[in-house]
């Protein structure tokens, strides 16, 4: 297939693009560094320092043998966006094209703004950029569990059956994002499901669960392609975060009374995932979705397992509840179906104690590089 990876110096989108040109695909990594410039002017630069785009597909060529294109570019610039699609002809687009924050999204007017613009932005002009010179192009849009909230009901694969004064219909789920940055995600869905009832797209929607890991098969060809590792509060993951504050041997901060569950998957499980919908695509017309992730935990769970495993490798690890400075349900129902990718063949990596060690390990070749001013929060929605 010939994959245009929108987004692809991201922690996600930087091995997604690996991944696919190792499989034999032709690749198209495009990114204009906004998650770079925004991490620098909040002092929430990643663990490890990463090449540029252009460095690390050359690296990777000589490791290789393959070839990934780069693009430098906006994709809220449809002009650059339109003519990239049509230049690069994509069977399959990947689109990670997104400021991914949900605190950097609730930190006042200009950066929900910023979000808001460019989130939307993006996916619009990707539709319109497919619809124009790529309709047979599958798009796979990465969206967040973070979307459904946490309803006191069964969450389901994207879409419920209603009854109502005897009759029935289909409808989305309902929605209710705890955040600006993941309320961009619902209405991504929202812009998709519009364009694939009017214009017939071929789309993926990938409900994911919050990722963590560094490690990937291209990933450990060499440090200098390690996917971008953020352990802060505006950026950094829950599990990324522990890791770090395990190896500086700071308290992990457990937000509230730590009950927030959650469903997660490793970094590795990303890409198959998005390998297998790639693989299967839906039909024309069709918004197939997709909730993404293999476990879930309570974020007292996470702590009490990165605890016990640090502890073992002779780390004293701590654990610390702050005042929560987000506003969510602290203790909640939360059974989320996520039956999809596991038909279309999805063999979970779980996280084992010796999956949590690796990662403290890896972590730990980076210690001198940990900021402690920038693990505790800094935002608070209210």
């Amino acid at each position: 297939m010939r994959a245009l990876i929108l987004g692809g110096d991201g922690y996600l989108g930087w091995p997604t693009a690996m991944a696919f040109c190792r499989a034999g695909h032709e690749v198209c990594a495009v990114d204009n560094y906004l998650r770079r410039k925004i991490a620098r002017d909040t002092h929430s630069d990643a663990l490890m320092a990463n090449p540029l785009l252009p460095e690390r597909a050359a690296l990777f060529e000589r490791l290789t043998g393959a070839k990934i294109e780069v693009a430098i570019g906006d994709c809220c610039d449809f002009a650059f966006l339109s003519g990239l699609v049509g230049k690069f002809a994509p069977d399959v687009l990947v689109h990670y094209a997104e400021q991914p924050s949900a605190p950097y999204s609730m930190m006042g007017y200009d950066k929900a703004h910023a979000t808001l613009s460019n989130n939307l932005t993006a996916t619009f002009n990707t539709i319109w950029a497919v619809m124009q010179h790529a309709p047979d192009c599958h798009i796979i849009k990465l969206g967040t569990m973070g979307e459904y909230g946490t309803p006191n009901i069964d969450i389901e694969e994207g879409w419920i059956d209603i009854e109502h004064k005897g009759r029935s219909d289909r409808f989305l789920f309902p929605r209710q994002a705890g955040s600006l940055y993941h309320t961009t995600k619902v209405l991504d869905t929202d812009l998709l499901w519009f364009y694939v009832r009017i214009h017939g797209l071929r789309v993926t929607d990938l409900m994911q669960g919050p990722v963590y890991g560094l490690s990937t098969d291209e990933a450990d060809l060499d440090l200098r392609l390690l996917p971008n590792f953020h352990y802060d509060d505006i950026f950094g993951t829950v599990v990324n975060r522990f890791l770090v504050q395990a190896v500086a041997r700071i308290p992990l901060t457990v937000y509230g009374r730590g009950g927030q569950k959650r469903g997660y998957l490793n970094l590795r499980d990303t890409l198959q995932c998005v390998a297998l919908a790639a693989a299967h695509p839906p039909a024309k017309g069709e918004l197939r979705i997709l909730n993404q992730f293999t476990e879930t935990f309570s974020v007292n769970e996470l702590a009490e397992r990165v605890q016990r495993v640090g502890r073992s490798l002779n780390l004293a690890v701590e654990i610390q509840h702050l005042d929560n400075p987000r506003k969510e349900m602290e203790e909640h129902y939360y059974n989320p179906a996520h039956h999809g990718l596991a038909e279309l063949g999805l063999k979970p990596h779980l996280m084992t104690d010796d999956v949590v060690a690796a990662m403290l390990e890896r972590v730990f070749e980076y210690r001198d590089r940990i900021v402690a001013d920038r693990i505790m929060p800094r935002v608070r929605w209210r």
